[in-house]
């Protein structure tokens, strides 16, 4: 198969983007450079960008590298079950696809309504879900830590901040990872979230309360309540899933890296260490689409014509070798990863410190609850979902010495 200007493309599917990611994205920039022709499903073709620069420079210039999917000069190639539609589909209506003045609205408007979630009311609503959660398993010395609590906890908390009553909570985390996984009630897991969405947004236009969604109603932009909740779903789904990962694969790193194993009951460093390791190294966001060149242009010795679909190649800018240092690895502080995006599309600076502390605090309450946390599997056992798109695990069993459930009065 051929790339956009004729070059031999890489397919963006196969199992070694679950099995060895780094590796491959390695063997692409040295047989193809920063910019890599690849071919998404169907053989339909675009470009990977892998180089840390290269990627910058997307990011940073909205006028030519657009987020308008309407200029993509692929459409009529792409089938009407494409199975990559709900991802780069034309026209969406939410703040994916808006460009120009409306996008910097709308992502005020949810900025603020995000930044308006008070510190200590986060920590709290996070440790009181994460100790429900983890009560539901600590007393049977066993555990699978990916379907019995990180995929449990993120949206239990976004949706306390969005206004939801905590009864309705479990009802929509099983509706999002049903979508989420494609299982057979995806359709109506779909059709639950938008329903709830509805109502509790005409909740909040009678009765607004303390919340995100009554943040967000009370903006002057002019969104309609169908505007809102297209974004509502966007940052509930890119707000479980991806902090879902990043606590899986945060504690899959200190539980399998000998240089957490000393420090891992010793405070609360290590744990910020792993994090900010996980997202150089291992980032839950591996691979967004996308951009569209607005007219012709060249980017990494490539020629890219008007139309073409550019896919954000995150995991690999952040291994790119020309900004590392000897090869090894960024920690501490060190924050100029790709994982949250760059630019004004990136994710919202309010919505990563949500996610942040809700990760931080998943891992920190898990750790604390079961001090004697270990794999009940060999490392090399554990397994990753089949996606270039987003990396966590499949599942993480672990084993721990049985500890009271703490129950309300505990809480």
């Amino acid at each position: 198969m051929t790339s956009p200007d004729g070059h031999t493309a890489v397919p963006l599917s196969g199992p070694r983007f679950q099995t060895e990611p780094a590796q491959l994205y390695r063997e692409m920039r040295r047989d193809h450079g920063s910019v890599v022709p690849v071919l998404l499903d169907g053989d339909i073709p675009a470009w990977l960008v892998l180089g840390y620069r290269e990627l910058h420079q997307v990011t940073g210039d909205p006028a030519l590298f657009s987020r308008d999917s309407d200029l993509w000069n692929q459409w009529d190639a792409v089938p009407e079950n494409w199975p990559l539609l709900p991802m780069i589909g034309r026209k969406q209506p939410s703040i994916l696809y808006t460009v120009g003045e409306r996008h910097r609205q709308r992502a005020a408007m949810i900025g603020n309504a995000l930044e308006g979630v008070e510190a200590t009311e986060l920590i709290r609503h996070a440790e009181r879900f994460a100790d429900e959660l983890v009560d539901s398993f600590c007393d049977k010395g066993s555990a699978e830590v990916i379907g019995d609590y990180a995929m449990l906890l993120p949206l239990r908390v976004l949706a306390r901040l969005y206004g939801f009553p905590d009864e309705e909570g479990p009802g929509l985390v099983t509706a999002l990872n049903d979508m989420i996984n494609g299982r057979e009630g995806a359709l109506a897991g779909q059709s639950h979230l938008a329903g709830s969405m509805q109502r509790l947004l005409a909740e909040k236009h009678a009765e607004p309360g303390d919340d995100v969604i009554s943040r967000m109603l009370e903006d002057d932009s002019g969104f309609t309540d169908e505007e809102i909740m297209q974004d509502l779903m966007v940052m509930m789904a890119a707000g479980h899933q991806p902090t879902a990962d990043w606590i899986g694969n945060s504690l899959r790193l200190m539980l399998t890296d000998g240089r957490f194993a000393a420090s891992l009951f010793g405070g609360r460093h290590s744990v910020a260490e792993a994090m900010n390791e996980v997202l150089w190294e291992d980032t839950p966001t591996q691979n967004v689409a996308g951009r569209w060149a607005a007219r012709d242009t060249v980017l990494g010795g490539r020629h890219i014509r008007s139309g073409d679909l550019l896919l954000l190649g995150l995991a690999a800018a952040n291994s790119d070798p020309q900004v590392r240092v000897d090869g090894a690895a960024f920690t501490g502080g060190n924050n100029a990863f790709f994982s949250f995006g760059h630019g004004e599309h990136r994710c919202p600076f309010a919505a990563q410190e949500v996610a942040e502390v809700i990760a931080r605090t998943g891992i920190e309450v898990v750790l604390d609850r079961l001090p004697d946390l270990d794999l009940a599997v060999p490392a090399e056992s554990l397994t990753r979902r089949p996606s270039p798109w987003l990396r966590g695990l499949t599942s993480l069993p672990v084993r721990f010495t049985p500890t009271p459930v703490l129950g309300d009065a505990g809480r």
